[in-house]
């Protein structure tokens, strides 16, 4: 057999349409496809009469072995043991002892794959040859450790797959793929159906199926392509035996995928496949907290949707198996893998990824960008792209569990607005809730909650509140309808007897709503209205839907079976799939628990995003705790229960953009911290990054201390209101990023690297970020700083408050920051629109505008304006919009018209300032009419009291 390796086109077997021959050598000569990177040793070649000899005496010694086996089987009693997989064939030498070959030891460490990934074990050398793996103990350590180089390892000729057919087909290719010899995981599936479609030019599509019986596939809707990509911008080779697929970066002969390196496993309930990276920057693979950047060093993420505070190394609320991956030449390209069972994605410094899933098939995309931008757009194409918010939801939100009254709640907002502190929404947590239970409120402590709501609204306000999934099953018969009702209808999750499952939760004992059945979603939305006639709320809060539950399991247990305890279990946070959610192997609709328990959060939403639209026949505003992909479409998503803590303020930076590329823009973490007591530096400096999350809340804990903008000194309360006041003053160009985020997939908080592709310093960047393409944020994330260390890229920035410009050639610069203050920078080239601000976006949204234009060197700019009424669904679908594009060049701003529409009648454009206009001008004109006009010494030219009309064209132009 051949080695795994990295290979280059020389070095496949056949590639295209060419039918296999089922007995064609596989022998090639195996070169490097980058000298500098480590490869798998060849294995050594034999004679054909020594191979005939050898394999011979093996068969009679194997024989003998058989024999004695199967007596002493028939004389054993039957194992009690669930599930355990079966030892398989050994190769040994004459004395009985596993023969572990020489090129075991001529693997680089980089370049070992984990043949024994089962936590909690330690490997022994007769465990890892009963694999018939090689075993190498690293010597920096005395056990293996969960991330570090594994003992037990692959073998370079380790058996996998043999491809033994392929053929053309209208959309690609397909195969057959068979095994000949047992894994050491139950269940192989001997026999494989491979299916390649080509289904755009920057983008293909892999299947690996059983062809003789249907497993489980992911319910999402994904494109069904009819027509072959034309000119693919990938080709895609082929190694039969041992089986491996490489595609390749038609362009620049890049390696994207290689999965020729480690051997495919496909068996009931354990899928592995693993590929080389062309480089280590690799990012995504959701939901994790860590930095933006992911750490190859032997780190293993597992994936299973779970309630827990933000953790290292650990599952948290949703799962996201989709990469994006930086190529050595700022190329990107991603993979996304459609597969909603328990897994761990495990990353070495080879570089390596290797996928292990306990369920469904392999069906996976890889996107050719070839830009970080195009790649995400590529990926929301198969997805679904982000739902258009409704206006307000990008206002400011104020939160917490523990305001115990309606009362206190309806005092908080009036304090906010006595200090003029911006805000348009405001919400409850579970405490609002009669004893916990979804669609009520406490009609004692909270009962002037439908007054408060009505204050709100007359107000220009907005109120939300929280739903769990968990229903109460305890309350007297007929006192509860919506347990009564959905026990009638069936909606609910059953046990593997038929039985409604019992959890616990807030309200106690619960049963789970079956968001997978159709006739849970007509259930949820009689509940939604019915309570919306008695409190008119405006948004939803859908927690604790991984889903959570006090129990592991169900009040009385699980069944021991397979899907309880699988073969392989990934490392998940409690050890169990059961762990804090419910039984595996419970029953929905439409499969079991142990296949779509992450998608969970996902289907709630989606029944909520229904019911909303068919009650208000507006846009939706959902936030949800647990997400898998395509969640952008239904809901926005809250990072979790943080704490108050400098640590949990920085790492809400690379959540949110990592949630930016997995096509969730409505993102943030709880400003000031969840749980614990915040300080008044803690929430003003987080008070002024949480103005620039896409969505902005600040969410408190019950018990702690307060943190609304009007519980600290005169001075924080100042510095917090500014920072909001900015936010809505920057809210046209918010909205118009969420609009091409909508429309083209594009990311609102974006990563560095996105924008400089090329300056392979910005890789690592997570700790400033940029609003669209030209706006950069550089907070303070430490406590006792007064200054901050921000990376600028090469090119010409402008400080966005005063115009005064900054060159860098690609480099640190320390910036002043007090305590007041958030350093904001545009980049060259760009024109933000902004507006008045005022306390809410409804009153804000009405001003005239103020438009900044960054020129370049060269002094042209441009940049765009959507608008709407901010509320009716699909507008853009519906041509109910206006679109303005802004240009400056040789000293001539044009602002055209593209789509008109009323809502644009009643704007203005007030001001507009220059960045880095070189000298000044003599005259200023508009539309051809001279207009007054001032010009700074740092080079700003500014022109006031314009009063045109947004939806006509106009130019200003200075000379």
């Amino acid at each position: 057999m051949v080695s795994y390796k990295r290979l280059t086109p020389e070095e496949v077997h056949f590639s295209g349409a060419a039918l296999l021959d089922p007995d064609e050598s596989t022998d090639t000569d195996l070169k490097e496809v980058n000298p500098e990177l480590p490869l798998l040793p060849q294995s050594r070649r034999c004679s054909i009469t020594v191979a005939l000899l050898t394999l011979g005496g093996l068969i009679v010694v194997l024989s003998g072995i058989w024999l004695l086996g199967t007596i002493l089987w028939l004389h054993k009693p039957p194992s009690t043991e669930p599930h355990r997989p079966p030892a398989p064939a050994v190769a040994k030498s004459l004395n009985g002892t596993w023969l572990q070959p020489e090129s075991c030891s001529q693997i680089p460490e980089a370049w070992r794959f984990d043949c024994y990934p089962e936590r909690g074990v330690v490997v022994t050398e007769e465990m890892c040859h009963a694999r018939n793996c090689c075993f190498i103990q690293h010597t920096q350590s005395n056990t293996p450790g969960r991330n570090g180089v594994p003992w037990c390892f692959y073998t370079p000729d380790y058996p996998s797959y043999e491809l033994v057919s392929i053929s053309d087909t209208e959309m690609g290719k397909v195969g057959k793929l068979l095994r000949n010899k047992k894994t050491y995981y139950p269940k192989d599936i001997d026999a494989l159906q491979l299916e390649l479609l080509y289904e755009e030019d920057n983008r293909l599509r892999v299947r690996i199926t059983d062809p003789s019986e249907k497993r489980y596939e992911v319910p999402i809707d994904v494109p069904v392509v009819q027509k072959k990509a034309s000119n693919p911008s990938y080709t895609v080779d082929f190694i039969k035996d041992p089986f491996g697929l490489i595609v390749k970066r038609t362009q620049t002969g890049t390696v994207l995928l290689n999965t020729s390196i480690a051997p495919l496993f496909y068996a009931d309930q354990f899928l592995q496949m693993s590929t080389s990276l062309p480089s280590s920057f690799i990012y995504g693979l959701g939901e994790h907290r860590s930095n933006f950047l992911h750490d190859v060093q032997w780190n293993t993420l597992t994936m299973w949707a779970r309630d827990v505070p933000p953790t290292e190394l650990t599952n948290l609320y949703g799962v996201h198996p989709f990469y994006l991956s930086v190529e050595s030449d700022g190329m990107a390209h991603g993979f996304f893998m459609l597969n909603s069972n328990a897994m761990d994605v495990a990353l070495q410094p080879a570089p390596a990824l290797t996928w292990r899933m306990i369920g469904g098939i392999f069906d996976f995309y890889v996107f050719l960008g070839p830009d970080p931008s195009s790649v995400i757009a590529q990926y929301l194409d198969v997805v679904g792209k982000p739902a258009m918010p409704i206006y307000w939801a990008l206002g400011y939100h104020l939160c917490r569990w523990g305001y115990k009254s309606s009362d206190k709640t309806w005092n908080v907002v009036k304090e906010m607005r006595n200090y003029g502190i911006p805000q348009d929404v405001q919400w409850n947590d579970i405490d609002y809730m009669d004893h916990a239970l979804d669609f009520t409120y406490d009609t004692m402590n909270f009962s002037t909650l439908p007054d408060l709501v009505k204050d709100l609204h007359r107000h220009d306000q907005h109120y939300v509140m929280i739903l769990d999934p968990g229903i109460s099953n305890s309350q007297p018969s007929g006192s509860y309808w919506p347990f009564d009702e959905g026990k009638k209808r069936g909606i609910f999750i059953n046990d593997s007897n038929g039985e409604i499952l019992t959890g616990k939760v807030w309200p106690g004992l619960t049963a789970f709503p079956d968001f997978s059945n159709p006739d849970t979603h007509e259930w949820w939305y009689q509940n939604l209205k019915s309570f919306h006639e008695k409190v008119p709320f405006d948004g939803v809060w859908i927690d604790m839907n991984e889903p959570s539950n006090f129990f592991s399991g169900s009040i009385n247990g699980c069944p021991d079976n397979e899907l309880e305890n699988p073969p392989y279990t990934p490392g998940i946070l409690g050890g169990t799939l059961k762990a804090k959610t419910v039984c595996a192997s419970a029953r929905q609709k439409i499969s079991t628990h142990y296949n779509i328990h992450s998608l969970y959060g996902l289907m709630e939403a989606k029944a909520t995003d229904s019911a909303l639209k068919k009650m208000t026949d507006k846009r939706t505003f959902i936030i949800s705790r647990s997400t898998f992909p395509s969640q952008g479409k239904y809901s926005g998503h809250w990072l979790g229960d943080n704490r108050s803590q400098w640590k949990d303020l920085a790492t809400s930076i690379p959540g949110m953009l990592t949630f930016n590329i997995l096509g969730i823009p409505l993102i943030g973490a709880d400003i000031c911290g969840f749980g614990g007591s915040t300080t008044e530096e803690l929430c003003v400096r987080w008070t002024q990054l949480g103005a620039f999350y896409p969505f902005s809340r600040n969410h408190n804990s019950i018990d702690e201390q307060d943190q609304e903008p009007t519980a600290f000194s005169p001075a924080a309360r100042t510095a917090m209101k500014e920072a909001i006041l900015l936010r809505y003053s920057l809210f046209p160009h918010l909205y118009t990023l969420f609009h091409h985020a909508h429309i083209s997939g594009h990311t609102v908080a974006t990563p560095l690297l996105f924008q400089f592709p090329n300056d392979e310093k910005t890789y690592g960047i997570d700790k400033q970020f940029i609003w669209g393409k030209s706006l950069l944020v550089t907070p303070v994330l430490e406590a006792g700083r007064d200054y901050v260390v921000g990376y600028f890229p090469k090119g010409l920035w402008y400080d966005f408050h005063t115009g005064d410009s900054l060159v860098s050639s690609g480099e640190d610069i320390n910036l002043q920051a007090p305590i007041d203050k958030i350093n904001l920078h545009l980049r060259e080239g760009s024109i933000i629109p902004t507006q008045r601000p005022n306390t809410t976006l409804w009153v804000s949204s009405g001003q005239p505008l103020h438009l900044i234009v960054s020129l370049s060197e060269d002094g042209v700019a441009k940049g765009d304006l959507f608008w709407d009424d901010g509320e009716t669904l699909d507008t853009y679908e519906k041509d109910q919009y206006a679109y303005i594009y802004f240009t400056v060049e040789q000293n001539t701003m044009t602002s055209e018209v593209l789509h008109n529409h009323e809502e644009a009648t009643y704007i203005t454009v007030e001001t507009v300032s220059f960045y880095g206009v070189k000298t000044e001008p003599e005259n200023v004109t508009v539309n051809s009419q001279e207009a007054t006009f001032t010009y700074r010494n740092n080079q700003v030219l500014t022109v006031t009291e314009l009063g045109l009309n947004l939806s006509h064209n106009f130019t200003i132009s200075w000379m």
